[in-house]
């Protein structure tokens, strides 16, 4: 295959480029722009009130010494790992694909109207997903009402188990998502493979974890990274249910972030909170990037 290379001298490759201008400037606004703002501010002693909202001096690496013997941003940092691990890594992955799996052998009325109720909640904003579950969990809500039903006793849940609760929650919202990205890894499988399997011998689970899954290692690696990512931006649900308490039971590193810069107007420090968070992303991202990258050399 010719590789593609941009020649300005060839009035055709520079028209090409021209287009693409509008949205770079964009892209250097919206995106780039409040990254580096961010990273500038972390450097300060900022504030939203105050005589370091008038007089902000660069002070360097303090915030981030800060954030590193801070207890409560540790404290965070495991509330945030938990919340990844349960709802993403564990929880929208494995029922992502459970009901994607279950789906395929549907026919398409079925596919359609399960795919449609699962989307709904996906295509919800975080503020009104948080909303319908603070509804749900409250007393005389949904839940206690099936509790009731069968003779169980009322339980207060975002007392007794916060963390649960939003993380029940984002597994909910996110689930949807997952299962697109299985349903089209799961599409892109040979029906042949799996007529041979079944003439050599093979039962459901031999197939499910001796070829299915092996066949989806790049899917399932490429889909934790998207997860990863969404799933450590979460803050609109999480505060709608919760604020991040009772106590600090639920303040992940975004809540955590957000009370420092906008609550305790420490805008410098609530900043470098972020980048911190921003880097960490980037580095569990970077770890699945080399596992896809063994995976591919492996293949070969």
């Amino acid at each position: 295959m010719k590789k593609f290379k941009l020649d300005f001298n060839s009035k055709y490759n520079l028209q090409t480029f021209l287009f693409f201008i509008p949205a770079l400037i964009l892209m250097i606004i919206f995106i780039f722009g409040p990254v580096i703002a961010a990273f500038s501010f972390s450097f300060t002693n900022l504030q939203l009130t105050g005589s370091a909202a008038l007089n902000t001096k660069f002070i360097g690496l303090d915030n981030y010494a800060r954030a590193l013997t801070d207890s409560r941003f540790y404290t965070s940092l495991l509330r945030t790992l938990v919340f990844l691990i349960f709802s993403s890594f564990i929880g929208q992955q494995v029922l992502g694909f459970t009901v994607a799996l279950l789906m395929k052998s549907r026919n398409k009325i079925i596919r359609r109207f399960t795919g449609s109720c699962i989307l709904a909640g996906w295509v919800c904003p975080e503020v009104v997903v948080g909303m319908c579950f603070v509804a749900f969990y409250s007393r005389n809500g949904v839940l206690d009402g099936i509790f009731s039903f069968f003779g169980l006793p009322s339980i207060p849940w975002l007392l007794a188990f916060p963390m649960v609760a939003v993380i029940v929650a984002n597994i909910w919202r996110g689930t949807a998502f997952s299962m697109l990205m299985f349903q089209a890894a799961l599409d892109k499988i040979s029906p042949s493979i799996i007529e041979a399997a079944d003439i050599d011998g093979a039962k459901g689970w031999h197939k499910l974890f001796f070829i299915t899954i092996p066949m989806l290692k790049r899917d399932i690696l490429t889909n934790m990274i998207l997860n990863t990512l969404s799933t450590l931006g979460v803050f609109g649900m999480i505060f709608m249910i919760t604020r991040g308490g009772p106590g600090n039971e639920t303040q992940v590193l975004s809540i955590f972030m957000y009370e420092q810069a906008f609550i305790r107007y420490q805008l410098g420090y609530g900043t470098a909170i972020s980048v911190i968070a921003l880097i960490i992303g980037l580095s569990i991202n970077y770890m699945y990037l080399r596992l896809l990258r063994v995976n591919d050399l492996s293949t070969k």
